[in-house]
């Protein structure tokens, strides 16, 4: 559709002289189309997509009995351990392909790890090829750095410092804006998470990044696949900026696709003690603060900082390799379920 911006202005001539057809107008760049030539107001209504979620991906790949099993959960209740170490080893096969639906595509046909590693370098390939398509020439370099800056600073707060070469940050905010203009980026802001909605309460200076999938990360990292096949556990621990960022993929996948994602995370500085969550989200109108944790046996500090500086914060909640479980104001989650936050976004899922 961004090849044929004024193919845009068409749809209204669709809606007014066949309005019983829907029409679907999709492009990887349709933002900028739209920047260009507007779009027909009252007539068209935008739909959001990103790559598969982990639930789609069991569809996909022929486990909808466990994406069943997981929607139904009660975090009160554990999961059945061999279901939970099954749906372990799922998700490492999720880490490799991420949901990208060609690459997952491939992985149900041929389960070929070479086949994977040759499409993802394909997308990765035009990611940079598409740069100057939306970047102006100032620009193109730019981008290029914080796209291939990104997979080396999951889980941190970006810092224009820290990025190699002598760039500013009025030449680097630019490039993040457009790369997450076009989504392939995307901003996760403090936020003081003293009330809703969340966005009022963010520092638009703080804020961390991840790219849209993390396969994609993993191959701008030259990352060992493998591991996630053969021992997904150990993976899960020596690659927790991916794991983080997963859950931040997830969370966006499963938000309301009518409007874009938002993700927040909360850092209070102290000099006797600073403490940071990973992510806070909204859920039934509470505010709850979200720990990703890779280890088994990783403590809950920051989180419980949190609920002690925010007592409208009723509990938290943690993603782990854990089993389900409920102690004191910690609902813990395995990894894999993340969907368990967003229920309401799962009808047409559950009726499979």
């Amino acid at each position: 559709m961004q090849e044929q911006p004024q193919a845009l202005l068409a749809l209204r001539y669709f809606y007014e002289t066949i309005p019983e057809l829907h029409v679907i107008a999709a492009g990887s760049l349709l933002d900028f189309a739209i920047e260009k030539v507007g779009v027909p107001v009252g007539r068209t209504e935008f739909l959001y997509m990103y790559p598969l979620s982990f639930i789609e991906f069991l569809c996909a790949t022929g486990n909808q009995l466990i994406a069943k099993e997981i929607l139904n959960q009660s975090v009160t209740s554990a999961l059945m351990e061999t279901i939970h170490d099954r749906v372990i080893r799922l998700l490492g096969e999720y880490f490799v392909t991420g949901g990208m639906p060609e690459i997952v595509k491939i992985w149900c046909d041929t389960e070929d790890l070479n086949a994977i590693l040759i499409a993802q370098q394909s997308i990765v390939n035009g990611y940079i090829q598409d740069i100057p398509k939306y970047a102006r020439k100032s620009r193109i370099e730019h981008v290029d750095v914080v796209f291939k800056h990104i997979p080396h600073i999951l889980g941190q707060r970006f810092k224009v410092s820290n990025v190699a070469g002598e760039y500013r940050k009025r030449e680097l905010s630019p490039a993040i804006d457009l790369l997450e203009k076009s989504m392939i980026a995307r901003r996760i802001y403090h936020t003081s998470a003293q009330g809703l909605p969340l966005a009022a309460q963010s520092d638009l200076e703080k804020y961390k990044l991840i790219l849209v999938d993390i396969a994609i990360a993993q191959k701008l990292l030259n990352s060992d696949l493998r591991d996630w096949i053969l021992n997904p556990e150990t993976a899960y621990i020596n690659k927790g900026s991916l794991t983080e960022a997963f859950v931040g993929q997830e969370i966006v996948a499963y938000q309301d696709p009518g409007s874009p994602g938002e993700l927040f995370y909360w850092h209070r500085e102290e000099r006797s003690s600073s403490a940071e969550v990973d992510y806070i989200i909204t859920h039934h109108r509470d505010i709850v603060p979200v720990e990703v944790k890779s280890d088994k046996g990783s403590g809950l500090k920051s989180m419980r900082a949190f609920l002690e500086s925010h007592p409208h914060s009723k509990y938290g909640v943690r993603f782990s390799t854990h089993n389900y479980s409920v102690f004191d104001a910690v609902h813990s989650y395995p990894l894999y379920a993340v969907s368990a936050l967003f229920q309401q976004n799962h009808a047409a899922l559950l009726a499979l």
